[in-house]
């Protein structure tokens, strides 16, 4: 008997409505561990590498992780993937709340949906039934809206739903799929692959029961794990304000973005902060499943209420465009959940035009009339607007910064803030190098997910020597011993996303590390995993990850930053005068991981 994983992957076909189950292959798990490692490799083997990212040929994979719906803290998560609409090569999200849970008690380990339905379409799993049922009535609804018909129409409260809104509908390249209605996997566009497949949601219900292979050793790995996160340093302020807690925090460090990046400090920033949302408008906390911190936030306003920000939702539309309106935050961070569009790519278009027009490049002519000024909410709502419906300008918007860039020339390219196409997080590299490291080789572009160093920021220089070999890793204005650190924590963050966890759990409070990983997953398995085949587990799924983006174009030329992060020093604050020396990081870091001199891993053995 196979524990802790569902058992089964389940294909379903699209175009012939063909459905099918195949068993879960314990030799195969400890390879790929589950969740994201699994989708990698099912993507290096079957996906056609000249596939269009919006043609039947796409693959759009759901993976969950051998611990997920377990005792384990945060094992909520799950991961879609498939070749990015966005960027062109590999892209993936995750998302956390219940849906992750409810398809592994329904059995399934990974999803493999290909082709595309003939009209829209939502896909039910049920246990051992599976169906593929006509949407044309959800079609044109938001999230909030589609999740409550579907459990309608179910007559059953307890299904757990991943849909797109209208923004995945008409294939914005960044659309999301939202779970819960608010946790969403935002990045990459996997809610337009959901929509190129006229698929507007998969709805699951499960009512089988999970096993683990030793209960009262993995229970005791669990409340081990409990206390962990308990009596952790930040456990109070994560449980008060979430990630939001980031906005004062990056202020002080001189790293806020600010106008676009221009500057790194917000004076108004006690206006936006995640205290001010938590002091006037957070009515509860809410959590994902089995989650002991409850970071979430839910929030009433007089124009309406919704759950979150995150830190990045948040600071994307306040300092990032210069807008120091909290309560309008949060009214737009409540339309892009029910519409199910990225908040940072959405943002980093708009930020782009802005910054545009204050350099003279471009003018309100060239938007429609708009007035992209710093701060103009009139102008951020209606072109959020028109983003998610591709109505006038805002069909070239929901391209994508670089693609915007393209379009108009005149060196506007030099302020699209992306990496490999994927626009950049709300976190200023210049001052904190280690996150300018991950930013520029992170496999699927700019982002900090697939390392998030934050240990850089923690000042920790006796531990930083004893476990890096060196104090300058937990010096974030310091460029060296960072490629060691992003070696590390790169694989740690891939081990969150196979066990399908919080990262903000298991990787920002660095409370998981592989040995006792691996004590996990025997307990809860009983396959024999150790720390040093979990390690060769995820270095062989890293290098799969690079092995397919070169496959789909990608060289070593393409892992830098945008020049303003390593030509234009900051002007004030606590990072004053510093910029990313990318070259020299990139090259330790193909060092540490066994590439070659381009970026190249070892060839693949057979």
């Amino acid at each position: 008997m196979l524990h802790g994983y569902g058992g089964h992957n389940l294909r379903v076909d699209l175009t012939t409505g063909k459905i099918s189950r195949e068993k879960t292959d314990p030799k195969q798990m400890l390879k790929v561990i589950g969740g994201r490692g699994m989708n990698s490799w099912r993507l290096y083997d079957e996906l056609k590498r000249d596939a269009d990212p919006l043609s039947e040929e796409n693959m759009l994979l759901i993976g969950v992780g051998p611990l997920t719906g377990t005792l384990f803290s945060t094992s909520a998560y799950m991961t879609i993937s498939g070749k990015s609409p966005l960027t062109g090569i590999l892209g993936d999200s995750a998302a956390g709340g219940f849906f992750g849970p409810e398809l592994k008690v329904a059995g399934y380990d990974q999803v493999i949906i290909t082709g595309k339905a003939e009209r829209p379409s939502y896909l039910l799993i049920a246990d051992d039934h599976v169906e593929i049922r006509d949407a044309s009535h959800l079609w044109g609804g938001d999230i909030f809206e589609t999740t409550a018909k579907i459990r309608k129409e179910l007559k059953d409260n307890a299904v757990q739903v991943a849909t797109i809104g209208p923004a995945g509908e008409n294939l914005v390249k960044f659309a999301t799929v939202a779970c819960n209605n608010s946790r969403m996997c935002g990045r990459t566009g996997m809610g337009c692959l959901f929509g190129s497949k006229n698929l507007k949601a998969v709805a699951v219900r499960g009512t089988n029961r999970l096993t683990v292979a030793d209960p009262l050793a993995y229970m005791k790995l669990c409340r081990e794990f409990d206390k962990r996160i308990m009596s952790h340093p930040e456990y109070d302020q994560r449980k008060a304000l979430g990630s939001t807690l980031l906005m004062k925090a990056l202020n002080g460090l001189g790293i806020l973005p600010t106008d676009h990046f221009q500057r790194g400090i917000a004076g108004y920033v006690d206006q936006v902060s995640g205290e001010r949302l938590a002091q006037i408008y957070k009515v509860k906390n809410k959590s994902c499943f089995n989650c002991n911190i409850h970071c979430s936030r839910y929030y009433i306003t007089d124009e309406g209420e919704s759950e979150g920000p995150e830190f990045e939702t948040l600071c994307s539309y306040s300092s990032r465009l210069g807008n120091d309106d909290l309560k309008f935050a949060l009214k737009m961070n409540r339309y892009l959940n029910r519409m199910g569009m990225d908040s940072l790519s959405s943002g980093e278009t708009i930020g782009w035009a802005m910054e545009c027009v204050q350099r003279g490049l471009l003018t309100k002519e060239d938007f429609d009339g708009l007035e992209f000024t710093w701060g103009n909410r009139e102008t951020i709502e209606k072109i959020v607007e028109m983003m998610v419906y591709r109505k006038g300008i805002g069909d070239a918007f929901a391209e994508g910064t670089r693609s915007l860039a393209r379009r108009f020339g005149k060196e506007t390219d030099v302020y699209a803030f992306h990496v490999k196409g994927l626009d950049m997080i709300c976190g200023d590299p210049r001052g904190m190098k280690a996150f300018g490291l991950t930013y520029a080789i992170a496999s699927r572009g700019a982002d900090h997910l697939r390392a998030e160093p934050f240990f850089e920021l923690t000042e920790r220089y006796e531990e930083s020597e004893k476990r890096f070999g060196t104090r300058d890793a937990a010096d974030r204005l310091s460029d060296h011993g960072k490629a060691v650190l992003v070696e590390y924590t790169e694989r740690q963050a891939l081990l969150t996303d196979c066990l399908t966890m919080c990262k903000n759990v298991g990787l920002s409070m660095d409370i998981l590390d592989f040995p006792f990983a691996a004590k996990l997953l025997r307990a809860g398995t009983g396959l024999k995993f150790t720390s040093e085949n979990i390690d060769k587990a995820l270095k062989g799924i890293i290098d799969t990850d690079r092995r397919l983006n070169i496959e789909l174009g990608i060289d070593n030329s393409q892992d830098t930053l945008p020049r303003r992060f390593t030509h234009e020093p900051l002007t004030e604050g606590a990072s004053k005068g510093q910029v990313v020396p990318i070259k020299q990081m990139v090259k330790d870091y193909y060092r540490l991981r066994g590439w070659d001199d381009k970026g190249n891993p070892p060839k693949k053995k057979n």
